[in-house]
């Protein structure tokens, strides 16, 4: 796993805490090839292993996440760096069915959670990457943020985050591009987990596509090895395919 980083690999996950993200730190913290793990969330958690770090932030306040990158920088510079955070349902927000379900505290909400937060702290995180050997910044997206692949309609609010989101990763990964070749900038679609993210859904999922967090940990990981400068800006789902906008 991560065989195409450099050895002891130092990685930051965001929302370290929820059910994708943690496990994202569990593998990260038992992989020999990793040093370090930076585990960040609103109200932290303690790890066992000596390799994890937690520090406490919340990105919908640009001040800390300006805090935790600060942080971070003076920590070094780092191989991969996950954000590992979404919003479908709950806190008072439902996907809406219909033009009729659209309100605008619901879509405000669903932008700051889905598209702002990660935003904001690629714009913090990103400078931490390393400059001389292959480094990325993924940030978890979702196959219906895809245009091109919406054929059934409404999740407005979810549907259309998520493409901001898209396009944000896009810029992000044009502008890096142009000086610093080996990093690498994606989305990553992690399929449906069976987190309280999908919890209302998962009736509808069709057998043997509801995943673990522990499964869909290890094949997004796998999907940040795989990738290289030539797959920068793009989406990526868990089995390492690539989403179309």
């Amino acid at each position: 796993m991560l065989d195409s980083f450099k050895d002891d690999i130092r990685a930051v996950v965001v929302g370290s805490t929820g059910g994708i993200g943690a496990a994202l730190v569990e593998q990260l913290a038992a992989s020999d090839r990793v040093a370090t793990v930076h585990a960040l969330s609103r109200r932290g958690a303690s790890h066992p292993s000596p390799k994890v770090r937690n520090l406490t932030f919340d990105f919908t306040d640009e001040a800390s996440v300006e805090a935790a990158a600060e942080a971070l920088r003076e920590v070094g510079r780092f191989d991969l760096i996950i954000v590992a955070t979404g919003l479908l349902q709950g806190e008072g927000i439902a996907p809406e069915k219909t033009m009729r379900n659209l309100t605008l505290e619901q879509m405000r909400h669903s932008f700051e959670i889905n598209t702002f937060g990660p935003t904001i702290t690629a714009k913090h995180f990103v400078p931490l990457l390393d400059r001389d050997s292959k480094a990325v910044f993924a940030a978890l997206s979702a196959r219906v943020g895809s245009i091109s692949d919406n054929r059934m309609g409404g999740w407005y609010s979810y549907r259309a985050s998520k493409a901001a989101l898209n396009m944000m990763l896009k810029c992000f990964a044009i502008e890096i591009g142009r000086r610093f070749k080996q990093q690498v900038v994606i989305g990553l679609h992690p399929g449906t987990v069976d987190t309280g993210l999908s919890k209302p859904f998962q009736g509808n999922v069709p057998d043997g596509k509801l995943f673990t967090p522990e499964f869909s940990a290890e094949r997004l990981l796998a999907v940040c090895d795989q990738v290289g400068a030539e797959d920068t800006g793009s989406l990526f789902a868990w089995d390492g395919q690539r989403v179309e906008f």
